[in-house]
């Protein structure tokens, strides 16, 4: 409800520092008369020890950083609301999941996996979806990924992993990606990762914005309503702008342009008011039909088919807020996949088991101890009691005489009653350290995946394999991966070898089923938020920009004027000079000026490097001189006229056109 996201913001706001304050205190709230120097024996005497000021200064400078994550390292958050669409009561009886009056306050963590913090925003990755519902009955914590799926089935192989994908340890390289031997060698000797393989590989691992990218809870969850039954749950988040994507040679460009361009890009719709909006729907299997299915719910490197069990929308979010204070905020939010309510459970995926100890685990080291759920970014909305007692950044002070139960003395409170009940599952079965025979099947799903893609998803996927496998050194781990790649389907196994200059690899038959949704064909198409450069120079016919700007900005793009220099042309400011613009920076392309511009080679690399990568490219006036000085062929998706408005619009709207053929293109 808006209390409860009046409430969150009220406890945010007790710890926030005024702004309106402008005497500076120590931590102590004691006046400081000089912050700029030391309190010494004289002008060139030696600094003194008495020197308070100084030596808090210091001291909380040398220790204002915390351990980074080990995983998810890069970040950025933003505050949400999330809306249901229809009471759940049959399947549970979570209270946010069945009461559509409420506005349940959120905040989100996008991330990437395998990055430090200072490594870039668009390299080839895993990216992190973690959602944190603050209800009426306590957090609860969707902490998934973009990807469906998982590299391992078993939490035990976790640091494995990790460690294999991490620079390699002799010499810290490489930074933020997979291209390396170390990741290559695991994956080949676990194919369990294949399925997950498949999906990096795809452009789904280089999202071109967080608010174009889809999330998924990754493990089957469960569901108990009020009389103890209990649903198999899966976990979608479905951007409402459509799920899309960067082409590589962007991304490589992206890197040494803007190193932050999905942080940006979030924190800028935010501020515009382009607030991003994703549905939470749900694939939901009743009990009766958990072994119905050639795959075993419980295996985290497999999907359900939507075909089988299609998505059901249930709720919305709105991200509306950005945070305050990055450390404060973003660095220090805590997820945790056992952060569950009354009516949400778990099952006994092991994956999961082992994320439910890990997790806590972590942030008792990385937060300082057990208290950090009084962190205010971690504080539940729900009031909190217990008996628990001090330790490390203890904030509350407790009252009562009593921190034990039961108890006489506080009237026996607080009392352990009418509270989260696990779900009644009879559990038997020998001590074993053994998979299950259902978790054996790496390639079916795999196989899905290829026979789903468009052939521009398939050529984009041998490409990265391409790219990835041959960064790896070592002969044998190429052609084992290769192997693997056959087994999955003949063709991929063929075309990455053909690049490779190995052998085919040799493969068994293997099915022909699709499941449409995996493929990002067939996206919702709209301009709305799309960042359009339009490159003008002294002279343009600033009317005409006005006019086309005006047909573009109504549809909710973004339009930047880009030229030669800052300042105004023909009234209109310059948001960037192209000396520090790049065609990689934006959606699509229009070239308002030629005259001056044709001459310029780098405003005939902005149009043509954007050709090259599938944008929409739109010229009026003389920005048709521009157009031909690029050498352009007649293509579709190069728009010239003098009232493009319209038919340019809806080639941005489609984001890219990836059978354009550039091979006549200059590089």
């Amino acid at each position: 409800m808006q209390s409860e996201r009046d409430a969150k913001d009220r406890q945010l706001d007790e710890h926030r520092v005024p702004l309106d304050d402008h005497t500076m205190t120590t931590d102590q709230g004691i006046p400081v008369d000089d912050t700029d120097n030391s309190l010494k024996a004289g002008t060139r005497g030696p600094t003194l020890m008495e020197d308070f000021h100084f030596r808090e200064k210091i001291t909380r400078f040398d220790h204002e950083r915390i351990p980074e994550r080990v995983v998810h390292a890069r970040g950025s958050g933003a505050y949400g609301i999330f809306e249901l669409y229809e009471p759940l009561g049959e399947y549970t009886c979570a209270e946010f999941l069945n009461d559509t009056s409420a506005r349940t306050p959120t905040f989100v963590r996008f991330s990437t996996v395998a990055g430090f913090r200072g490594s870039a925003d668009t390299v080839r990755d895993v990216r992190g979806f973690a959602t944190k519902f603050y209800t009426g009955q306590g957090n609860f914590d969707i902490v998934g990924n973009n990807i469906p799926v998982f590299f391992i089935q078993d939490g035990i192989k976790f640091p494995d992993f990790v460690h294999a994908v991490k620079p390699e340890p002799h010499w810290e390289i490489p930074q933020a990606q997979s291209a390396h031997d170390t990741f290559w060698d695991f994956v080949q000797l676990q194919p369990e990762s294949l399925h997950m393989v498949m999906w990096v590989m795809s452009d789904r691992a280089i999202p071109r914005s967080y608010r174009m990218m889809q999330g998924f809870g990754v493990h089957t969850f469960r569901l108990v309503n009020a009389q103890g039954q209990g649903t198999f749950v899966k976990w979608h988040w479905r951007p409402r702008l459509g799920t899309y994507s960067l082409v590589w040679d962007e991304v490589l460009r992206i890197q040494g342009n803007d190193p932050d361009f999905n942080r940006r890009d979030l924190w800028e719709a935010i501020e515009r008011g382009a607030y991003p909006e994703y549905e939470l729907c749900v694939q939901l299997v009743p009990e009766s039909r958990e072994h119905d299915f050639d795959f075993d719910l419980l295996d985290p490197t497999k999907i359900i088919p939507e075909e089988q069990v299609p998505l059901r929308p249930i709720g919305k979010m709105t991200l509306t807020r950005n945070p305050q204070n990055f450390h404060a905020e973003t660095e220090q939010v805590a997820f945790h996949t056992a952060n569950v309510v009354p009516g949400i459970d778990f099952t006994n995926d092991p994956l999961l088991q082992a994320r439910n100890f890990s997790y806590l685990d972590t942030q008792l080291l990385r937060l300082g101890g057990p208290n950090f759920t009084q962190i205010p970014i971690n504080r539940p909305i729900a009031p909190v009691r217990n008996d628990q007692r001090d330790g490390f950044h203890q904030h509350l002070i407790h009252e009562s005489r009593t921190s034990y139960a039961p108890n006489s003395i506080s009237g026996g409170c607080p009392a352990a009653r009418d509270g989260y009940r696990h779900y009644q599952e009879k559990v038997e079965g020998t001590k074993i350290r053994r998979r299950s025979p259902s978790f054996e099947d790496h390639y079916s799903q795999a196989t899905l995946f290829w026979n789903s893609m468009a052939d521009w998803e398939k050529r984009h996927i041998v490409a990265a394999f391409l790219f990835e496998l041959g960064h790896v050194e070592r002969p044998p781990i190429k052609q084992a991966v290769v192997a693997h790649l056959g087994r999955i389907h003949p063709d991929l196994g063929a075309a990455v070898a053909q690049g490779l200059g190995l052998p085919a690899p040799g493969g068994g038959q293997v099915h022909s089923r699709t499941s449409p949704a995996l493929s990002m064909t067939g996206q919702p198409r709209s301009v709305a938020t799309r960042k359009i450069a339009i490159l003008m120079a002294d002279g343009t016919d600033a009317a005409a920009v006005t006019t086309l700007r005006q047909a573009l900005e109504g549809q909710g793009a973004v339009c930047e004027i880009v030229a030669p220099r800052e300042g105004t042309l023909g009234g209109l400011p310059v948001d960037r000079q192209l000396s520090a613009a790049s065609s990689v920076l934006y959606d699509a392309v229009v070239a308002a000026d030629g005259a001056l511009l044709s001459a310029s080679a780098r405003a005939v690399f902005f149009v043509l490097e954007a050709f090259r990568h599938g944008k929409a490219v739109g010229a009026v006036g003389s920005g048709r001189q521009l157009v031909e000085a690029a050498r352009l062929p007649n293509d579709v998706g190069v728009i010239v006229g003098d009232d493009i408005a319209t038919a340019f619009a809806e080639a941005v709207a489609g984001h890219r056109f990836y059978d354009r053929d550039v091979s006549g293109v200059p590089a």
